[in-house]
């Protein structure tokens, strides 16, 4: 395969501590702080812009439920239908994992423009902001998936190659060999683009002077990396072996398509002129 002995090997136990009955993993860890960090986010956001607190209170809980429901959602519908719709009420066991970005993600567009609707908002007002908790968020999940030792990638000669030895997915086949930490890599990438949504705020107040712009970027660089990343990531699903494009693929490429969209309208029309303080 092209690969030699790896250079890292990660052999740490998802499961970070247990009291009695409770198990805590590195994983839910990360998805808590994901949460925790982007309510600080949205919070600060809306004193900045003279919002009321109760309005983050509404924006937290229709945020949280709604990338809940969406991701295991996605998982079940998206990836395994066929054993979900005969067995329902799996769907409800998120102990036992399973979830889905991309389901995730359509979840949020639904629980935003609820939001949107309840609070009087306009909706782009909602997604350009959410970029930024996104960006941060994923970052997270990432490095949970990788202490989960799960979905990485296809054996690799870089020198930075790991073995996973912990991992249930494709064990026998790439049993010691070093493979490609593709957890890592979008989980780097993910917080560059935390990084960039916070200046294009923060700094050049884009999302007040080109509503629609810092939301159509989001989609366009989340999602064309994820397209790219999955190309050397092993499938996750046993349907997907011999696929051209896999589900992760597939399922990115109409956000791709609607952050074009998004992009080319925003500066399509007149920019709006913010009064300075």
């Amino acid at each position: 395969m092209g690969a030699g002995l790896p250079l890292f090997v990660w052999d740490v136990h998802p499961t970070l501590f247990t009291i009695g009955p409770i198990e805590v993993r590195y994983y839910g860890l990360m998805w808590a702080l994901g949460f925790i960090i982007s309510a600080y986010i949205i919070s600060n956001i809306m004193k900045r812009e003279g919002y009321p607190e109760k309005m983050f209170d509404s924006f937290f809980w229709y945020a949280l439920l709604s990338t809940v429901i969406g991701s295991r959602l996605g998982h079940c519908l998206f990836y395994d239908p066929g054993y979900y719709l005969t067995h329902p009420v799996e769907i409800l066991y998120i102990h036992q994992g399973g979830m889905a970005s991309h389901g995730a993600a359509v979840g949020l567009l639904i629980g935003l423009w609820l939001f949107s609707k309840k609070n009087k908002l306009p909706y782009i007002w909602s997604l350009d902001r959410i970029g930024i908790l996104v960006a941060i968020s994923g970052t997270l999940v990432r490095i949970g998936n990788f202490m989960n030792s799960e979905i990485f990638g296809r054996p690799t000669s870089l020198p930075w190659g790991v073995e996973f030895v912990m991992s249930n997915e494709w064990n026998a086949l790439y049993k010691g060999l070093p493979c490609h930490p593709t957890q890592l890599y979008e989980a780097l990438a993910y917080l560059i683009i935390f990084v960039v949504m916070v200046w294009l705020y923060y700094r050049k107040d884009l999302a007040r002077r080109r509503p629609g712009a810092m939301f159509g970027i989001f989609l366009i660089a989340l999602f064309g990396i994820r397209f790219l990343i999955e190309f050397i990531k092993n499938p996750q699903e046993d349907f997907e072996v011999g696929m051209i494009l896999n589900m992760g693929q597939l399922l990115s490429i109409p956000f791709i398509i609607a952050g074009c969209v998004l992009l080319y309208r925003a500066y399509h029309v007149p920019e709006k002129k913010i009064a300075k303080k």
